[in-house]
C-alpha cells in the first residue's frame, strides 16, 4: 500500500469517527431537549395543582399531562429520569434553586 493510500484510509476512518460523535452528539442534545420539556411541563402541572390547592384559579392540567404520555410513548420513562436528576433549568436566583 502507498502513502496515498494510507493517508486516504486514515482521512476515512478520521471521518467515519467524527460521523459517528456527531450522530452521538446530537442524540445526547435531543434526549437533554426532552428532558427539559417534561421538567417544564411537571413543573406546570405543580404549580396548576398548588393554585387549585391554595384556592387560586387552576388551569385544565389534562393537556399538559397528555403531553408528557405522548413524550413517555416515544421516548419511555423519561419522568423518573427528570426528578431523579432534579430540575437542572433553575436559575441560581430562582427561590429554590441550588447556590
Amino acid at each position: 500500500m502507498g502513502l496515498l493510500d494510507k493517508v486516504k484510509e486514515q482521512a476515512s476512518q478520521a471521518l467515519e469517527k467524527a460521523t459517528q460523535a456527531g450522530v452521538a452528539g446530537q442524540a445526547k442534545l435531543d434526549a437533554m431537549a426532552t428532558k427539559r420539556k417534561v421538567a417544564m411541563l411537571l413543573r406546570d402541572i405543580g404549580a396548576a395543582v398548588y393554585a387549585k390547592h391554595t384556592g387560586g384559579a387552576a388551569p385544565d392540567i389534562e393537556p399538559l399531562i397528555e403531553q408528557v404520555r405522548q413524550i413517555e410513548a416515544e421516548h419511555g420513562p423519561v419522568v423518573s429520569q427528570v426528578t431523579a436528576e432534579g430540575d437542572d433549568d433553575r436559575s441560581e436566583g430562582d427561590a429554590g434553586g441550588r447556590p
